[in-house]
């Protein structure tokens, strides 16, 4: 019962957020009585409002309303959808048009604005010794974005040119941007460029003024932006190729935690590690994922002892968005990354919405609570504190070899966070996160014969970890191109864990301290960003009878170019410096050029260096699941495990192409990659199949990666994802080359989304792979082999979504919908502690149909 108790305490929470006869007041304009008549009894049609009156001349809304019930987004739709404008959100001009005479209200809204900004153009030439004549001279506007609770905020850093002279500026803490307009001009468009968003153009003949909102696909002018913000959308103009994952796109399936939020995207391969543990992995570009830099807003945060089970410490109703890149990344965040990067973007206190709850549970007996609350202090400061209980009490064996198809867990997560930011440009965030989980699984029914009678295999994990950090930074108000910020993090990380007779326990502390100053160099042509970096680990484990330990630490310099002649060109050039203790002096260069041969058109290619330290254990936490003795071949006495450092080489290119058919868009991108090592820490299964080997490499190891996609709105509404991939990783083995092992070569990959209407959003993803390669077993006794290649296997999940109203959903869905699973997939079940025993060599599902349901509620 501790899963009622839970979501009994998480609804009590929920409860207490709820209250009546609060009393809020809006803008809402309008011209007369009957327009009054008209913005009161509409707006007692919202849910949750009890009372409405409107005062005519102040053209303000003031309600009564049930905290809880009650959006205040639907509140501004309402009013639009009658015709009157509020403070937020403004009318179609068709609805406005079929206002009565006597109710028309607008004025020349563009006139107003030019005149406000031209106000804040005089004060701040007229300092400067100019003259109010001069105005007609420049070129001014402000440029803006929609938060998530759809309020306007300034863009900062948007950079701002003439299309024709590339001369321009970037826009100010307050959005604001002002420069010269050149004489002789042939024409006057100008472009506005943000990470993020597509290049907009606007003609600015005949007028000196203007203002942008860019996410919104609204221009307070005579230009209309038809952009349309997707699920998950790629840059044009960053010259390394991201993908961006929304909100919406996670909501697609239950992405309950990070290593969850993959499975509508066919970049990135996930799976389990082992039969029994039911801990996940992923992959990306053939490789395995600790090879992926995955940070936390730009921070290194899922490493060491985290490397597999830190992918459950987010949950999924905290993240905001993911940052998806294949390919070296940025040096900016440190020599780690080989086959990509992942950043985790949490939501932030000032954009969040108010509260958030999760509720989530499932077939397997799986239980989740979310709550997310957000709240804004003042002008300067904001705070979110984020919860997350799972409980597992289940047991459950469908497949009959007395082991649980998954662990009993008990999973508690917190996340406090803050946010200040000032007016002369300071800007400063701080939060600590604490978790706490406790997992079990293993054995059902004890051994019944034999030295270990009455006893049971188990597989019993702890962890408690705890984390906090900062960002401490200052945007310079006479130069907002110009940026200097410190980032700090702290944590220490504490396993115990009992894998049948064999410990695996260990203790982690690591420290990160990150200066970056950004400026451009003559002008916004000429970006460059430079500084310092400090990591350091403490590690100490125990593994059966022995301990290893060490201390690494991490000292560089980094400086990273960008050069941007004009919107089809970039190329960044970066470069590493670091000192490591017990490797000791390293370089890391990087390359990323970007070329668009046309507007929507985009080449990259990558090339660069990274370097970094295995975990053997941590990152092959598998192998616990077994009773194969583990053999490192290490000699140096100097080094973690006697091993050496990782190095390798990632090249890459990437074309991506959007167009248009029948109106709407489609985008197609191709990319190939290719991942060699000059020296890699091995991890060989076939030497002897009740063994597991580590050593350095001696030899070659590579991959090739070559994926092609097309994501298409066939029509308003549907969007279709079909994708496929094909891997060859191999490496130089004692035994020889071979593919490496548990890696499908090719993968096939489709998702459909389909807004049915009325609140109805449906999503199917279907996913096949081929055949993988399994570790040599035929030493064993004939009932104890695998055969050396896996069958290939697909996969459906499918979601179903309803919008109950604004900020309300529940959700209906179903993994391995088809109930395929891997049989037998683990070796001599019967007697887990003979040295035969292996549930480590899985290629498919271990787990059936799992049918689960959810609601979301989120009050903005």
């Amino acid at each position: 019962m501790k899963h009622l108790r839970i979501i009994l305490s998480i609804g009590f929470v929920f409860l207490c957020f709820i209250g009546f006869g609060q009393e809020m007041s809006i803008k809402v304009y309008g011209a007369c009585g009957m327009c009054q008549e008209r913005i009161e009894s509409n707006a007692k049609q919202v849910i949750g409002v009890t009372s409405a009156n409107w005062d005519m001349v102040e053209n303000q809304l003031t309600i009564t309303y049930a905290n809880g019930l009650f959006q205040e987004s639907e509140l501004h739709q309402k009013m639009i959808s009658i015709g009157h404008d509020t403070d937020q959100m403004k009318s179609s001009d068709e609805v406005y048009n079929n206002l009565h005479g006597c109710c028309k209200y607008r004025i020349d809204e563009n006139s107003e604005l030019e005149n406000e900004i031209v106000e804040k153009f005089k004060v701040d030439f007229e300092k400067m010794g100019g003259t109010v004549d001069d105005t007609k001279s420049k070129l001014s506007g402000m440029i803006y974005e929609q938060n998530a609770s759809g309020k306007l905020q300034p863009l900062i850093g948007a950079n701002v040119y003439l299309a024709e002279t590339l001369e321009g500026t970037s826009t100010d803490l307050e959005g604001y941007f002002t420069f010269d307009k050149p004489k002789n001009l042939t024409s006057e468009l100008i472009v506005i460029s943000y990470t993020g968003y597509s290049n907009d153009t606007i003609d600015m003949a005949g007028q000196s003024v203007v203002s942008v909102i860019m996410k919104t696909n609204f221009i307070m002018d005579e230009v209309e932006i038809v952009h349309k913000r997707k699920s998950t959308e790629v840059s044009f103009i960053d010259p390394i190729k991201v993908l961006s994952i929304g909100e919406k796109e996670l909501c697609k399936a239950a992405c309950c935690n990070l290593s969850e939020s993959f499975e509508t995207n066919p970049s990135v391969d996930a799976g389990a590690t082992d039969a029994v543990t039911g801990t996940k992995k992923i992959e990306m570009l053939g490789l395995a994922g600790p090879y992926v830099q995955v940070t936390r807003e730009n921070m290194p945060y899922i490493r060491g002892l985290a490397a597999l089970y830190g992918f459950s410490f987010t949950p999924g109703t905290w993240i905001e968005s993911i940052q998806l890149n294949m390919g070296a990344g940025s040096v900016v965040n440190g020599p780690e990354s080989m086959t990509g990067q992942i950043n985790v973007e949490v939501k932030k206190p000032e954009l969040s919405e108010k509260l958030n709850l999760n509720l989530f549970a499932n077939r397997a007996g799986r239980f989740e609570a979310n709550l997310n609350h957000a709240s804004k202090i003042n002008d300067r400061w904001s705070t979110a504190l984020l919860l997350h209980g799972k409980v597992i009490e289940n047991v459950q064996d469908r497949n009959q070899d007395n082991f649980q198809d998954m662990p009993k867990s008990l999973d508690l997560i917190a996340m406090n966070r803050w946010k200040y930011r000032s007016e002369d440009g300071k800007f400063a965030q701080f939060g600590v996160k604490g978790t706490s989980i406790d997992k079990s699984s293993g054995q059902i029914e004890p051994v019944s014969e034999g030295p270990f009678d009455g006893q049971r295999w188990r597989a019993d994990v702890k962890t408690q970890r705890i984390e906090a950090w900062s960002k401490i930074g200052k945007i310079f108000t006479d130069r907002p191109y110009a940026s200097i910020g410190l980032q700090l993090s702290a944590s220490y990380h504490d396993q115990d864990a009992m894998f049948g007779n064999r410990v695996y326990n260990g203790t982690q502390t690591s420290l990160y301290a990150n200066l970056i100053y950004q400026t451009i160099i003559k002008d916004t042509k000429h970006n460059i960003k430079f500084g310092g970096s400090y990591q350091y680990d403490d590690f100490d484990e125990e593994v059966g009878q022995d301990l290893f330990q060490r201390n690494e630490g991490l000292i560089g310099v980094f400086s990273e170019y960008q050069y941007v002649p004009n919107d089809k060109w970039t190329l960044v050039l970066g470069a590493r410096a670091d000192y490591h203790n017990l490797f000791g002096a390293f370089f890391t260069p990087r390359v990323h050029m970007r070329y668009n041969p046309q507007e929507n058109a985009s080449i990259r290619f990558i090339a660069g260096r990274g370097q970094r330290t295995a975990s053997i254990f941590a990152e092959n936490i598998g192998l616990f699941a077994s009773n194969r003795t583990i053999v490192i071949e290490g000699n140096d006495p100097d080094t973690p495990y006697g091993l050496g450092k990782e190095t390798g080489w990632n090249f890459g290119a990437n074309y991506t192409k959007e167009f248009l058919v029948n109106g709407r868009s489609t985008v197609f991108g191709v990319d190939y990659y290719y991942t060699t090592f000059t020296n890699q820490v091995i991890v060989d299964y076939d030497i002897n199949p009740q063994e597991v080997h580590f050593y350095n490499l001696e030899g070659k190891s590579y991959s090739h990666s070559i994926q092609a996609q097309v994501d298409a709105e066939l029509y308003e509404g549907f969007d279709l994802r079909v994708a496929y991939r094909y891997n060859n990783p191999k490496t130089d083995f004692k035994g020889g080359r071979e593919i490496r092992p548990l890696i499908s070569k090719q993968r096939a990959f489709a998702n459909v989304g389909w807004e049915i209407g009325k609140g109805w959003v449906y999503d199917i993803t279907a996913n096949w792979q081929s055949t993988k390669r399994i570790p040599y077993t035929n030493e064993n006794p004939e009932e104890f082999r695998f055969d050396t290649e896996s069958p290939s296997f697909m996969t459906f999940n499918s979601q179903i979504t309803k919008t109950i109203r604004t900020g309300f959903d529940i959700y209906l869905g179903g993994e391995n919908i088809l109930d395929y699973r891997q049989e037998n997939a683990i070796l001599d079940n019967e007697n887990p502690f003979n040295e035969y025993f292996d549930s480590s060599l899985i290629w498919g599902p271990v787990q059936g149909r799992i049918v689960y349901i959810g609601l979301r509620y989120k009050f903005i």
